[in-house]
């Protein structure tokens, strides 16, 4: 597949990646040279230094033989621009724009994106994605990473294991053994900074990261088996009004469990705007720095505080602050990967990267047809696939055991009609089955070729 890449930064960098890596004809267009540089550098890719949205400068990217354009500059109108002459110029089939701008997502504006419009076919939106991922986290608040599947029947939870935790030191195959009713299945281990799929004889230890799928019913008592108490959350701080903090707000106050948040915003301007958009919600406008404004807030009775200002060093040191004061968990925003290693040390419970579920909103998009959805883990290490099996799949028909999957690939859950099933090394995969599979990066070819979807994949 030919795919333009409008954007060099950290989600076009990301993208241009995953996509170059799995031997996809990628070119790269930014006007800053030195970030095109850095692309065609250190991967596998083409780059032109230019205006994204100006013809020439996509002709000369290949467009007009290209099958996707994704437009993800900093601009939400060059981005735009682009999609249009990307249509009306080069007839390029399919189109992904990511915009900023919440007025753009309006109901009312719907009809903008159609073909006759603005021929825009997939319209992501990071700060929307960011406020999901902030929700989900507060879901499983004793969890660093939570994504739904299979319509939100299954969850992937990310679990940093501690010296409590009942099952240390219990090889896997024995947890199936001690908790037959459960559906949890351990996917993925982190362990001393490397990522892996763990097999059946290895054991968990203090410190470990893991992933476990797990059925939404049975969210509370898997968490209890890794060592972890779930609380409900009733109070909440919100660091930052802006876009991302009013979405998460809203959400909250159109919540059955009636969960009380208070913003705090720096910026007057938006703090009015974030005041007149609530009802329920207090806004505070001051310096979340500021620990006398945070006290006020409720900060140290808070259940919870979500730091989601755009600014990195802004929302760790709040963070750490509130947890210091007597707040029992602190979700932080971080735009720069680097810092995540911080986390631990700084016993901020939770983060999140505006990049990852950016760039996971995307590839599932790109990644349409017999793949349904797609969540990149931590710096793209490996994804979690959800599929559905067809009748040309050399899986279909095969027990799990039977199926040459690589070393790096784990089934998580099965949905066979409405039930969802804990896959065993019996268990027969058939045509309809819906699938989640743990795939280590390098295996993701492997993946699609077992799935027999390389000609409509994307």
């Amino acid at each position: 597949m030919k795919v333009i890449i409008c954007g060099a930064g950290q989600v076009g960098w990301q993208i241009a990646r995953q996509l170059s890596s799995e031997k996809n004809d990628v070119t790269v267009v930014d006007n800053n040279a030195e970030l095109v540089a850095r692309a065609t550098d250190t991967l596998d890719v083409q780059g032109i230094a230019g205006h994204a949205s100006y013809p020439d400068v996509l002709g000369r990217a290949g467009a007009r033989d290209a099958d996707m354009i994704i437009a993800a500059t900093h601009s939400d109108e060059v981005n735009m621009v682009t999609c249009q002459v990307a249509h009306s110029v080069f007839s390029i089939p399919r189109k992904i724009a990511r915009l900023r701008a919440q007025s753009y997502f309006d109901a009312i504006y719907a009809d903008l994106y159609r073909r006759d419009h603005l021929p825009i076919d997939v319209v992501i939106s990071p700060e929307r994605e960011v406020a999901q991922a902030v929700l989900k986290r507060l879901q499983a608040p004793s969890a660093f990473d939570i994504e739904n599947f299979m319509d939100g029947r299954v969850q992937l939870l990310g679990i940093q294991l501690d010296a409590e935790c009942p099952v240390l030191n219990t090889p896997l195959r024995q947890l199936t053994d001690l908790f037959s009713t459960l559906s949890a299945m351990v996917v993925g281990i982190r362990r001393e900074g490397s990522l892996f799929a763990p097999e059946p004889k290895d054991q968990l230890f203090a410190g470990d990261q893991i992933y476990v799928f797990t059925k939404a019913t049975d969210l509370d008592r898997t968490l209890e088996v890794f060592g972890k108490v779930t609380k409900r959350q009733e109070r909440v701080v919100i660091l930052g009004g802006g876009n991302v903090g009013l979405a998460v707000a809203r959400e909250l106050e159109n919540r059955t469990d009636r969960i009380r948040a208070k913003v705090v915003e720096l910026n007057r301007d938006v703090a009015e705007q974030a005041a007149d958009a609530l009802e329920r919600t207090v806004v505070l406008h001051g310096d979340g720095m500021n620990m006398d404004l945070m006290k006020e807030a409720g900060v140290p009775r808070a259940d919870a505080i979500l730091s989601v200002t755009d600014d990195d060093k802004v929302n760790l040191l709040a963070s750490v602050r509130a947890k210091s004061v007597g707040c029992s968990l602190s979700i932080c925003l971080i735009n720069d990967p680097s810092l995540a290693n911080l986390m631990e040390p700084l016993d901020i419970d939770a983060y999140i990267n505006p990049r990852t579920q950016t760039v996971s909103s995307i590839l599932r998009h790109i990644r349409h047809g017999k793949v349904r959805e797609v969540y990149s883990l931590g710096d793209a290490e490996a994804e979690v696939i959800e599929a559905q099996v067809m009748s040309t799949s050399s899986i279909a028909g095969k027990a799990v055991r039977n199926i040459d999957f690589p070393e790096g690939v784990l089934i998580g859950a099965i949905l066979k009609g409405d039930e969802v099933i804990k896959p065993t090394g019996k268990t027969r995969v058939d045509e309809g089955d819906v699938i989640t599979l743990f795939c280590m990066a390098a295996d993701v070819p492997e993946v699609e070729r077992l799935l027999q979807v390389t000609i409509d994949f994307f």
